[in-house]
């Protein structure tokens, strides 16, 4: 049995049971469920205890498991033999007493007692979830939930517990590369150093950096100061962004994240929690169950599983109209001045009844808040609704938070990984490449516009690339290749959503020549000759961290510019796939393999559909990308819902752009 060496029965049964079952009957036997690929089952073993269906109805919410017959005839199972949906469905494993369900992706793998736990945390969202990593010689075997309170009590999100398949991916870099002769061709770590050393101390300032917002903030405080001290103000992590006119920085919520369960009222706006911040959604649904009123502002009319007081649904452009009108509403209501650019677009902003109705809940929940989500941050007006949803909090009194685009999005900017002071942001610099650009972590599918970082390092004189997988992009296009670790193979620090420092230590086994990012950045600023470089130890690094004072200057919006629209156009929504929002998890065969992971495609509003004569699997033609189509009336009409993330949608503009879809002829 899976379970062996760490099972509830068979340590109740070693300690008091007998030696010999007086059990002299015919043992039934169950059939086993498929339940997906992260669930194994083996329901002869089940007790009946029922503690994955509370699970999945209590914590998860989504009722997919539930006892069948009566008697002893009884069996738990989905009932419509379904693989089980839910972001949380892995819990069900670690609250299972016997071995009736277990880790899919590891079974047989290693017994418990072979494993070792190291102390770490999740990297594919910014709650940063307290785990345990079970290593055996160096290599990540299993993720389970290490408790905390205050951040993931002791769940753990399916994401964080089935990524780590994904640091054993083929395409892993393994060893330096530098071009020659037009070739990629592996070396030494000092012969690499020194190439990419000797290119940059020529670039004369002009040299841009491009880091992906799951590393940490040494690398990032590092790789910050390697370019300060080249003469360049430009770095960014902000990838998926795509309105920087207000300077937006990342930040820590106002609402303690364990307060959020005990809200009254709540507002989110282009949220959805349960593909963005699982846990965050649980939170939710707590405060919901307990009696708060939940109001949605969203492009998409996805499923929640609790109960909302409102919401309104529309496409991206529609969105900021209506948040603009619940900010009318909250001025009219509220005694507190907006800016000058707000207060002038609120006087073009309407108010109707259903919009001071939730001003009013807001106002008079004992704790509120307001949450906006990846469908806001990354709008092409983002600004306008930051500016928005900030007014609204302020007149009501609700906690104001910003979920971050990224693991390490509030520690990156501290660190000082965004422009300060004339520098560009990451938008900028594929729009205009430097003539040297260092890419950090990060992959064309971390962009919001994946097309124009193909072009920006086609076009950039210097491309090199500091990171963990050796893509064919990377391969075909880099002058220089330095593997460097993932978050679970190096020691490093992560600011998490309440503003909280955790920091842990490597837990796993570099691969092959593979060095720690902060360990390659300091040798690269001692190459060549940097100030602030010379230590030998992540403490120092640290302690350098503590002195540094960084500060991104705030800016008010900019001017809106309406939209010009056409019958022959829809809006892109750009939501990231739950299992495609980073390097590794695009890399998780179980995850990969989960219904979740639905694929390229774009789903139309039947109405739409119908006016293009369409039906479900037809095959479109969206600018000039070929996607199978499907039909849902969760897409607002003028809409196509397109998710980010696949290889299938990379030439396609970003969230809330116009693409013109035509039926693709057979």
């Amino acid at each position: 049995c899976d379970q062996g060496g760490e099972c509830e029965l068979q340590d109740l049964s070693m300690g008091y049971g007998r030696s010999v079952s007086r059990f002299v009957e015919r043992k039934r036997t169950i059939p086993d469920e498929n339940l997906g690929p992260l669930v194994e089952t083996e329901m002869t073993r089940c007790i009946q205890c029922t503690r994955c269906i509370r699970v999945m109805s209590e914590v998860a919410g989504t009722y997919e498991l539930g006892g069948m017959e009566r008697g002893e005839r009884l069996q738990i199972g989905t009932y419509v033999g379904k693989p089980l949906m839910s972001e949380l469905s892995g819990n069900v494993i670690d609250v299972c007493p016997v071995g009736a369900l277990t880790n899919k992706p590891f079974r047989f793998k290693a017994r418990a007692w072979e494993l070792i736990a190291r102390e770490s945390i999740g990297y594919h969202d910014a709650l940063g979830s307290n785990l345990w990593l079970h290593t055996r010689r160096g290599e990540v075997l299993r993720s389970v939930p290490r408790d905390n309170e205050a951040i993931n009590e002791c769940w753990l999100s399916d994401r964080d517990r089935y990524s780590h398949e994904g640091l054993k991916a083929a395409d892993r870099a393994t060893m330096p590369m530098i071009r020659k002769n037009g070739e990629l061709v592996e070396t030494s770590w000092a012969e690499a150093l020194a190439f990419v050393a000797d290119r940059l101390r020529e670039s004369g300032g002009d040299i841009g950096a491009l880091v992906a917002p799951l590393t940490s903030s040494e690398e990032g405080h590092l790789l910050a100061r390697l370019l300060r001290g080249l003469g360049s103000d430009a770095i960014d992590h902000r990838l998926r962004q795509a309105d920087f006119s207000d300077a937006p920085r990342a930040s820590a919520f106002e609402t303690p994240f364990a307060a959020i369960e005990k809200a009254g009222a709540v507002l989110l706006i282009g949220c959805h929690p349960r593909n963005e911040l699982p846990l965050l959604n649980h939170r939710l649904r707590k405060a919901a169950r307990a009696g708060a009123k939940v109001y949605v502002v969203n492009p998409l009319d996805l499923e929640f599983n609790f109960d909302l007081a409102g919401k309104h649904i529309a496409t991206p452009a529609a969105m900021v109209d209506i948040v603009l009108g619940l900010a009318r509403a909250a001025n009219d209501a509220g005694h507190l001045p907006a800016s000058s650019s707000l207060a002038k677009e609120l006087t073009r902003a309407t108010a109707n009844e259903s919009a001071k109705d939730w001003i009013a809940r807001l106002a008079d929940a004992g704790v509120s808040t307001v949450i906006l989500g990846e469908a806001a941050v990354q709008h092409a007006e983002a600004s306008w609704l930051r500016a928005a949803a900030k007014f609204i909090a302020r007149v009501t009194g609700s906690g104001y938070n910003e979920i971050p685009s990224g693991a390490n999005a509030i520690g990156l900017a501290d660190a000082g990984v965004a422009p300060q002071k004339d520098g560009r942001e990451a938008a900028a610099m594929l729009a205009s490449p430097p003539k040297n650009l260092i890419v950090y972590q990060a992959g064309s599918a971390d962009f919001a516009e994946p097309a124009a970082f193909e072009r920006a390092r086609s076009e950039t004189g210097f491309y090199v690339y500091m990171g963990a997988y050796a893509c064919a992009g990377v391969r075909s296009k880099a002058q220089a290749v330095l593997p460097i670790g993932l978050p679970p193979e190096i020691d490093a620090s992560y600011t998490n959503i309440d503003g909280t420092v955790q920091t842990v230590a490597a837990a796993a086994r570099l691969p092959g020549e593979a060095r720690p990012g902060w360990k390659v950045l300091r040798a690269l600023g001692s190459a060549l000759a940097l100030d602030g470089f010379g230590f030998t130890e992540i403490g120092e690094v640290r302690a350098q961290m503590g002195k540094a004072q960084t500060a991104t200057p705030s800016r008010d919006a900019e001017p809106r510019t309406p939209s010009a629209s056409s019958p022959y156009t829809f809006e892109r929504i750009a939501t990231t796939a739950i299992y495609r929002a980073d390097a590794v998890l695009r890399r998780s065969p179980a995850l990969n393999a989960h219904p979740l992971t639905r694929g390229a495609m774009a789903v139309l509003n039947p109405a739409d559909a119908g006016k293009l004569g369409l039906q479900d699997g037809d095959r479109v033609r969206v600018e000039d990308t070929l996607l199978p189509a499907a039909i849902d009336a969760a897409v607002p009409e003028g809409a196509v819902w397109i998710e980010a993330g696949y290889a299938e949608v990379a030439a396609l503009p970003g969230h809330g752009s116009a693409l013109t879809i035509a039926r693709a002829s057979a």
